[in-house]
């Protein structure tokens, strides 16, 4: 029997959340829980359809329930979204894409073709996290919840996971490396030094959420935070048409463009994250969130409007999802 479709913003196993909940009144710090479980948050990207899930990251961390993770998964914007979670800027972080993100110094299609990338992660590294939202990356080396930032090997497009970097360079690297896309956002990144250097790519490529990483891994529960609709996943057609950008990608590596476009990329979760009996969740406890409803913003929204009401749509799907939670 096929699994079932996705239906609801919150599907799956509460007991995540009921988990969560029973951490947070408990006052323990992150990392000193003694109940024996290990939950893991993975946050999905998708450039800046991550303001969907900065939303619930910003509503995470309001409710408390931040503090109850064991450990941050994420690739490309979901990356960055679980650092702010990390180091404690989970409220900050939503503002920061309506605010910062949302304008043509970051993302101009008119830019395309050019030398320069159509998304500026100079801006980002260099204005953003310097100024709006101020990253002091050697706080990754020593967290309270060890992060996992999932690249691509620029060579043969496989992901990898980097964590339990060695310095604050390597890390900012590495936050670069997955963000990363030839012609898109910028050349490949090298990661490390001497003959441990390797250049990745965006780490959405490779995996755009990595929840079965996440399991194989030993989490016992997993809290899947995406960043499009139930029926927005569920209903991509397979001769949807290819964007020019992606048509590009193709002709300057065979494959890349295809694996670049998250949509198809995160239909291949489906059966894992609709599939209670699945064989990779093994009896793990697996909870998805994904918007409520779409607010209209694509990886390359410029319109602050929209990208502010993905936020608050994302805060709002934590809200709904965790009051049945807390009456069960």
């Amino acid at each position: 029997m096929p699994p079932a479709l996705l239906t609801s913003a919150a599907h799956g196993d509460a007991e995540v959340l009921r988990l969560l909940e029973r951490r947070r009144d408990t006052g323990r710090r992150p990392g000193r829980h003694a109940d024996g479980a290990r939950i893991a948050l993975v946050v999905g990207g998708g450039g800046m359809r991550g303001s969907y899930a900065a939303g619930m990251v910003h509503a995470l961390s309001d409710l408390g329930l931040a503090a109850g993770v064991d450990e941050v998964w994420g690739s490309s914007a979901g990356a960055f979204v679980g650092t702010a979670l990390v180091m404690g800027h989970g409220a900050e972080v939503s503002r920061v894409f309506e605010r910062d993100m949302a304008c043509r110094e970051f993302i101009d299609p008119r830019r395309f073709g050019t030398r320069r990338p159509m998304v500026s992660l100079d801006h980002l590294f260099d204005r953003i996290l310097v100024d709006s939202l101020p990253t002091d990356w050697s706080r990754l080396v020593d967290p309270p919840v060890p992060l996992n930032v999932v690249v691509t090997g620029a060579v043969d497009l496989r992901p990898r996971v980097l964590t339990a970097l060695p310095d604050g360079a390597t890390w900012r690297a590495a936050m670069r490396a997955t963000a990363a896309i030839p012609l898109l956002a910028g050349p490949a990144v090298r990661v490390g030094s001497g003959e441990d250097a390797e250049d990745f790519i965006d780490g959405s490529v490779g995996d755009p959420l990595p929840v079965a990483r996440a399991l194989r891994d030993g989490a016992t529960h997993v809290l899947a935070l995406l960043t499009r609709t139930a029926d927005d996943l569920t209903g991509i057609p397979p001769d949807a048409r290819t964007p020019l950008w992606a048509r590009s990608l193709d002709r300057l590596a065979p494959g890349l463009g295809r694996m670049a476009q998250d949509a198809a990329r995160h239909g291949e979760c489906l059966p894992l994250l609709a599939d209670a009996a699945h064989p990779d969740r093994a009896g793990a406890h697996l909870l998805t969130l994904s918007p409520h409803s779409p607010a209209g913003v694509h990886g390359l929204s410029t319109d602050p409007g929209r990208v502010a009401a993905a936020a608050r749509i994302g805060y709002e799907t934590v809200l709904s999802a965790t009051a049945p939670a807390a009456a069960a």
